[in-house]
């Protein structure tokens, strides 16, 4: 049986779905659009935790518009063997902001990727350099970031009081 989730719950989900503000006070500010207490938001979101229908909340930065004007995917070939040790230690450089595994392929060997993050492109080939001497990977692709594209959080709820979310 499905369960039908409140009119508190929509308006959260409907502020939600639009990202973080850009406050120092972002869970108030969601909050207030809602006009409901920041204690009340809070719970609601801990409680979905609870029950497993979100795992995190999480911002999404523009790396250029905090000053990191460097950025590279980085692509490992990893010996099988070895990819949860290296991945753990490329996931642990602070420049690094996503570590995660996918398939290699017969024409594409990569097997780990990180985003890598500096001020410069040449601060990234040097933390790249670093990078592969800690982990002994000598063999990887730097994929410079030419343009950061639009992202946009996925929309749950297309209609609801304007009223409430204007």
């Amino acid at each position: 049986m499905k369960k039908e989730i409140s009119d508190i719950e929509q308006k959260i989900l409907a502020v939600l779905q639009h990202g973080l503000p850009e406050s120092q006070s972002p869970f108030k500010d969601m909050a207030e659009k809602i006009g409901i207490d920041t204690g009340k938001l809070l719970a609601v979101l801990k409680d979905w935790k609870k029950q497993g229908k979100i795992r995190r909340i999480g911002a999404i930065v523009n790396h250029f518009k905090v000053g990191l004007g460097g950025g590279a995917m980085v692509v490992w070939q990893v010996e099988p063997t070895r990819t949860e040790e290296v991945g753990k230690i490329l996931a642990g450089f602070e420049e690094v902001s996503h570590a995660y595994e996918r398939r290699t392929y017969e024409n594409w060997p990569y097997s780990l990727y990180t985003m890598v993050h500096g001020k410069t492109e040449d601060d990234v080939q040097q933390i790249v350099q670093r990078m592969s001497q800690t982990c002994g990977v000598s063999n990887y692709r730097i994929l410079v970031t030419e343009k950061e594209l639009k992202k946009v959080p996925p929309t749950y709820i297309t209609q609801i009081d304007a009223k409430s979310t204007e």
